[in-house]
């Protein structure tokens, strides 16, 4: 196909429907994901050939070969790198075939995936033996007879470039489609925002900018528009996935329906996609509702526009992140559950995530990970709640001191949370390291916690860092704030949480308590002052293991108050202590459901099994 033919045909008033997952399908009919995908051409062309049927059928105009993985780098891993000539001729001639049989006019998109391997500065191989081996698997390709170029699911900017440029070099004629991957983030995995990617693949030479895998419809239309409004007279590709994939019993399953594809493709269709399908999870059901979606409203739509009707599909779409789910929470008036644990003082996670698992299925909402408390040296709170949150796929806050922490520090910690995928922050002053195991520890700070809290509501999450220099994207943090109920100068934590609430606080934590006068009388103050609360709170509770605990923290922990009678009663439970503890805290759970939207439990001693028993006493009761 002519490269001008390709662009008239673009020209056309309804889009192009392209194909959906290759690889997904293959693994559902049997092929192991350690097997090579591309030595199906050879091996077994009949089980790609019945995909390639399906998609027809489903009413694909193009369909991709199963080449995504025949390179260099990646045949040598099987043993295969002598075999990449017949693997990708055999890839367009099937496909070829199979058109032939359907009798109808289907175009052969020839499949080119990244290469496997980093590119320098960030990896080991240079830029001139990327595009020699792009250029040899791009070569097979257009020999063999395929319509057009799909260079797909690219990371690295500089190693689409090499594609693109080995691609001109055999031929000034091919259509070239380029497409780009995106992580949450809405940035590619080196960190591009989308309107680069689409300047740069235009300056490249694509005579299609894509986007293909990263999330699902969703996502990728928020992209598609940013894009469409950076280069407007671009010609635009999308194959989303169905989906962020979810694993159930060791099964990796999509959720995105062929109906919610079908709703989409309009939305691309009229958002300024000339080419719309599916990557990895949709399946001939999928483009089949897509194309039924573009022939039923091809009749009322005449033009793609840039601007996309109000409808129900579309109201949640935005160029903001989605609140994190304990947000959500708090936003639709829930009681929640949020424990905190302390990060290990070595090398093992093991007992942590073992504990936050337990809390997990308990019923906890969040798990708030402490930074060094008492100034203790342990590991660092990130690592926790990244692993925490990729294992057991539970919400995190991150404890974040600003003491001992410069400006540069802050920030540069800040962006390392966000690119952790932690968007929960309890913002914190910190113990000072007088208290710890390094006395001599530097204790200087920038920032007061209003100061923090301000950055990050007005800086970050604004886009800009505390200097007004622009961070690329705007950041999406939901910022806690402490409070302690039992202050020692009460006007004064009034003017401290007021200027946390101004600075944006969006939730608070506060110290323990054993009463709920305490809590009563500080909402009391703070409605007479200056008007309503604005903000959810959750009170600490720290349930009592025994006598002598409960005596330690009356006498050496300040800021906490523990009346005499729970004095007495946990004297009087002697070795049965840690259960009148879970019971004291149960019924001061309950309440403090008057006035608080959630509980901030702090199990003494790691005693996770206490805490779980808590929660779960408390849902029980609720039902």
């Amino acid at each position: 196909m002519k490269r001008n033919d390709f662009l008239d045909l673009l020209k056309k008033p309804q889009p192009i429907l392209a194909d959906g997952a290759m690889g997904t399908l293959l693994h559902e009919r049997g092929v192991g994901f350690e097997q090579c995908f591309d030595l199906l051409n050879l091996t077994n062309p009949n089980l790609v050939g019945e995909i390639h049927r399906d998609y027809i059928v489903a009413g694909a105009q193009i369909i991709l070969t199963n080449t995504f993985g025949a390179n260099r780098f990646k045949l040598t891993r099987h043993g295969l790198e002598d075999k990449l000539v017949e693997i990708n001729t055999a890839g367009v001639e099937l496909a070829r075939k199979v058109i032939a049989a359907s009798l109808k006019t289907v175009w052969i998109g020839a499949d080119v995936g990244p290469l496997g391997v980093r590119l320098a500065p960030f990896g080991r191989v240079e830029p001139e033996e990327a595009r020699i081996a792009y250029h040899e698997q791009i070569d097979a390709l257009i020999k063999a007879g395929a319509d057009l170029l799909v260079i797909e699911t690219q990371t690295d900017l500089y190693e689409i470039r090499e594609a693109i440029t080995a691609a001109r070099s055999i031929s000034a004629e091919i259509p070239i489609i380029a497409s780009m991957t995106f992580t949450r983030d809405d940035r590619t995995l080196l960190g591009d925002n989308p309107a680069k990617v689409a300047k740069d693949l235009n300056a490249y030479g694509a005579d299609v900018i894509g986007i293909n895998c990263s999330g699902g419809p969703n996502q990728l239309i928020r992209i598609l528009k940013e894009m469409h409004e950076t280069l407007p007279q671009g010609q635009y590709w999308v194959k989303p996935n169905a989906g962020w994939p979810e694993q159930v019993s060791g099964r990796v399953f999509y959720p995105a329906s062929p109906e919610y594809f079908g709703d989409y493709a309009i939305s691309f269709w009229q958002s300024g996609a000339r080419i719309i399908g599916g990557c990895c999870g949709t399946t001939p059901a999928h483009i089949k509702a897509m194309h039924k979606a573009i022939q039923t409203r091809g009749v009322e739509i005449n033009r793609p526009s840039a601007s996309i009707p109000p409808s129900e599909v579309d109201e949640a779409q935005g160029k903001a992140e989605e609140p994190t789910r304990f947000a959500k929470k708090l936003s639709n008036g829930k009681f929640v559950f949020a424990v905190e644990i302390d990060p290990p003082r070595g090398l093992s996670a093991h007992k942590i995530l073992a504990g936050a698992s337990l809390l997990a299925e308990s019923g906890a909402d969040v798990i708030d990970v402490a930074d060094s408390p008492m100034a203790r040296m342990r590991m660092s709170p990130w690592a926790v709640c990244s692993l925490i949150q990729r294992q057991l796929k539970m919400e995190t806050v991150l404890h974040f001191p600003t003491r001992g922490r410069n400006l540069l520090r802050v920030q540069g910690d800040l962006l390392a949370a966000h690119a952790l995928e932690v968007r929960n922050i309890f913002v914190i002053m910190g113990d000072p390291t007088a208290i710890g195991d390094y006395p001599e520890a530097m204790d200087n700070y920038d920032l007061a916690p209003s100061g923090l809290i301000k950055l990050i509501k007005q800086g970050f999450n604004a886009g800009v860092d505390h200097a007004g220099v622009d961070i690329g994207q705007p950041t999406s943090f939901f910022v806690g704030c402490a409070l302690n109920l039992l202050p020692p100068d009460v006007e004064r934590e009034l003017e401290v949480l007021r200027r946390k609430l101004k600075a944006g606080a969006d939730f608070i934590l506060t110290q323990p308590i054993y009463d709920t006068q305490p809590l009563e009388l500080f909402i009391q103050s703070y409605e007479k002052r200056f008007g309503k609360f604005p903000v959810p709170i959750l009170v600490g509770i720290l349930p009592l293991a025994s006598a002598r605990h409960a005596a330690f923290l009356q006498h050496e922990v300040p800021g906490i108050e523990i009346p005499q009678k729970i004095h007495s009663q946990m004297a009087s439970a002697g070795e049965m202590g840690a259960r009148k503890g879970i019971e004291l805290a149960v019924e001061l759970i309950q309440k403090v459901k008057k006035s608080a939207q959630g509980i901030y439990l702090m199990p003494a001693f790691n005693r996770f099994d206490y805490a779980a028993q808590i929660i779960e006493t408390i849902i029980r009761e609720k039902s």
